[in-house]
């Protein structure tokens, strides 16, 4: 089987994407986790093909992530489509970290829901300094106010 240029392009762009790319099939196991997501979560793509999304989602999370993943697989449709979301995730050494995503349904030939993919950047640094910010602004303001 011959593959096309077009083909082989896309997969280097998904390859090679800064970007955490990951694909989860109707029941959420993990098909596709591309180098982006090997430097963002810290398993390997051998680690990750085959398990569930719960290796990065806290604990505290997977009740309501499951049940709203359910709900998109039943419908066919996210209301997040054109959203950017934003929520904790764990990597592979447990340390915590803040994410931003899209998410892309993906459709088979009879136009069922297959799975999703999502597009993932670990934003945990922005987020760190943008709450180091507001804490700042608040002691100002506090300081202020006490004058």
């Amino acid at each position: 089987m011959q593959i096309d240029s077009d083909t082989l392009l896309c997969r280097q762009i998904v390859e090679r994407a800064q970007d955490a790319v990951i694909f989860s099939d109707r029941e959420g196991l993990i098909r596709l986790w591309n180098s982006g997501a090997e430097r963002t979560f810290g398993y390997l793509t051998e680690e990750a093909l085959g398990r569930t999304l719960d290796m990065i989602i806290p604990e505290q999370l997977r009740e309501r992530h499951w049940e709203g993943y359910r709900k998109v697989m039943s419908i066919g449709r996210s209301r997040y489509e054109s959203q950017l979301l934003a929520v904790p995730a764990i990597r592979k050494d447990r340390s915590r970290i803040s994410v931003e995503f899209s998410l892309v349904p993906i459709y088979d030939e009879r136009g069922q829901m297959d799975g999703i993919a999502a597009i993932i950047r670990d934003v945990t640094e922005r987020w760190n300094q943008e709450k180091a910010t507001k804490q700042r602004l608040a002691q100002l303001e506090n300081h202020c106010q006490s004058k």
